[in-house]
This record gives structure tokens, C-alpha cells and sequence, in this order.
């Protein structure tokens, strides 16, 4: 499901190295739809998209958009835990102007699960 949503940045995270093979950055959003009660917003981005946040700084006001992700996985012991994450896949300049860093602007869909989403793991929560 994508989906976009327009506020400031209010934080930026190093990229982190989850896996050999699955990178992943966060940022959060401070969208004031009522000024009076700002959401704040984590959103992740993954593997090359991670390069999308080179190009801002705090501050900046963006458009993301990003696709809504749910996913179930079953521990060693059995139980069922669901977890949702905010996946971006573009980012752009308050007015429509996309950075010139920029990664790209193809959305996920068909990129192959990685490795820690599958449920052969040993029982740690992948994050």
C-alpha cells in the first residue's frame, strides 16, 4: 500500500548494517496537520534507499512517500508477534523538487524478502 505524507525532519539516523545483506536508516517526521498536536512519524528506508536521507538535513520539509508494511513471525517458542514499519522510497523538497542525490524513485514492490524477515530465525526479533 503506498501512501505519502508531508511534515519537517526532525531527526536522522545512521545507516545501520542489520545483516551482510540488509541495510536499513531511519528518520522521523514531525507532520502538523493541527499544529496544536503534532504526530511524530518513524519512518525506515532500506538497502540502496538509504541514501535517499544524504540529501536533507533537519529541518527540511519533505513529502515521503512510502509503503505500509505488516509482517507476522512466529519465535522460537511459538508465539505469533505482528510488527508494521513505515518503509520510504522517496523523498522530496516541500514544493515538489526532488534533490539531486537522489537514489531513484522506484518503489519496493518486487524486491525479494530479506533474509531476517523469514521465519527460519533463532528467535530474535530482527530490529
Amino acid at each position: 500500500m503506498s501512501l505519502s505524507i508531508a511534515g519537517s525532519i526532525l531527526e536522522i539516523s545512521e545507516v545501520q548494517q542489520i545483516k551482510e545483506t540488509f541495510k536499513k536508516r531511519e528518520f522521523v517526521l514531525e507532520h502538523t496537520e493541527n499544529p496544536q498536536y503534532p504526530e511524530f512519524i518513524k519512518f525506515e528506508l532500506i538497502q540502496d534507499k538509504c541514501a535517499l536521507l544524504d540529501a536533507f538535513k533537519v529541518g527540511d520539509k519533505v513529502n515521503v512517500q512510502f509503503n505500509l508494511k505488516g509482517r507476522k513471525w512466529t519465535d522460537r517458542d511459538g508465539k505469533v508477534v505482528y510488527f508494521n514499519s513505515l518503509q520510504a522510497w522517496r523523498l522530496q523538497a516541500e514544493g515538489g523538487a526532488e534533490p539531486e542525490k537522489s537514489a531513484g524513485a522506484a518503489p519496493l514492490e518486487g524486491l525479494s524478502e530479506p533474509e531476517w524477515a523469514s521465519n527460519d530465525s533463532e528467535g530474535d526479533l530482527p530490529f
